[in-house]
């Protein structure tokens, strides 16, 4: 039954090509998956059968989650490792994808680049500075990519949002940026145990809503301006919610002071709904960026209420962008938001963050 399912659905994929795609370049990319303890492989579940990737290994530590675990109704048994490297060397797919520990990310790395796998990350891309600069000197010593996968990045709104910013200087030069992410905390919204053991543990996730949410903004603002570093970072961590959180911080504020203009992110688990919102203002006016499709523009004294156009195939979803990376039918560049580059700029603004509320003062970044 599941090589009849899988056999229909990729027929239908080859009729119904993602806009932007050659129809010689939708042979589907074999894929990894490395660990599935995190919430978000939900992601790679609903994408299967889609007909741009095939996965063919899966690798989880966890004897209990590798033998039942959501994927198992989908995947032939055969696909299924306790170990890592053997799933990579039986497996040979071209890329991995990783739903472990954020510690773990280094791990697979180090598995997957002298094998010349790529690599695409949850975000963020590593636990502090010391894990970025060892994944960052193996993807160059191997020649492979390490992205870093962000919901916000296939958002219709912020690809909209830098465009009238960047390209039609809409609003004039950016003079404050004000980021909001986050939900009222993953125990509260019912994410599973195997997941919030280590989402909630200093070492594994590396922080709490820090790290979990403030790397939103750190991605987003550091891809607004063009990879640009803060001067300083000044952050605030605190624990409204000790007994459900008692190791990591659950509310972040990070202030981050440019030459030009000053960000504010806004990261927690305790606001009382999901948000991912921006708002960029400048010397013209301002854009707030609401939802992944609707935003509002301040311009010419004129306040507009607006649905973003729909983002083109590869860069509206993850998997598809992940494909024409490996596949080289894309560049990514330095300054884009998957980027090595800019990913670790936000690791080291969070490793900043999280060392000034520590120290109770600014720190000033390299």
């Amino acid at each position: 039954m599941k090589t009849h399912y899988f056999f229909t659905v990729f027929l239908l994929s080859l009729v119904m090509l993602p806009v932007g795609l050659k129809a010689q370049d939708d042979k589907p990319l074999r894929l990894g998956v490395a660990g599935i303890s995190h919430a978000h492989l939900n992601e790679v579940i609903s994408r299967i059968g889609r007909g741009d990737f095939v996965i063919v290994g899966v690798a989880e530590r966890d004897k209990d989650l590798l033998q039942n675990n959501r994927m198992r109704k989908y995947l032939d048994d055969s696909v299924f490792f306790e170990d890592l490297d053997e799933m990579l060397d039986k497996a040979k797919p071209e890329a991995v994808i990783v739903y472990e520990p954020i510690f773990d990310h280094l791990r697979v790395v180090e598995a997957c680049a002298p094998r010349g796998i790529h690599v695409m990350v949850e975000k963020p891309l590593a636990v502090n500075m010391n894990h970025a600069r060892k994944i960052a000197d193996l993807a160059r010593k191997y020649n492979i990519l390490v992205l870093t996968n962000y919901e916000t990045t296939w958002y219709d709104t912020n690809r909209e949002l830098f465009r009238r910013v960047k390209e039609n200087n809409e609003i004039g030069n950016i003079t404050r940026i004000e980021v909001y992410d986050g939900h009222q905390g993953p125990v509260e919204i019912g994410c599973g145990k195997k997941f919030t053991d280590w989402l909630t543990h200093p070492k594994l996730n590396g922080g709490g809503a820090v790290i979990d949410f403030g790397c939103y903004g750190a991605n987003l603002v550091t891809w607004l301006l063009g990879g640009e570093k803060p001067l300083r970072v000044y952050g605030v961590l605190n624990r409204q919610k000790p007994d459900l959180y008692p190791e990591v911080d659950d509310d972040a504020t990070i202030i981050l002071e440019y030459p030009q203009l000053t960000v504010q992110i806004m990261a927690s688990w305790n606001w009382p709904m999901s948000r991912k919102d921006m708002h960029v203002y400048g010397t013209k006016g301002y854009i707030y960026q609401d939802t992944p499709r609707n935003m509002r523009v301040y311009s010419g004294k004129k306040l507009q209420q607006l649905t973003a156009p729909r983002l083109k195939a590869p860069y509206n979803d993850s998997f598809y962008y992940l494909k024409a990376a490996v596949r080289k039918q894309i560049t990514v560049k330095p300054t884009d938001l998957s980027s090595l580059e800019n990913n670790l700029i936000v690791v080291e603004i969070l490793d900043a963050a999280i060392k000034s509320a520590r120290q109770g003062k600014p720190v000033k970044m390299k």
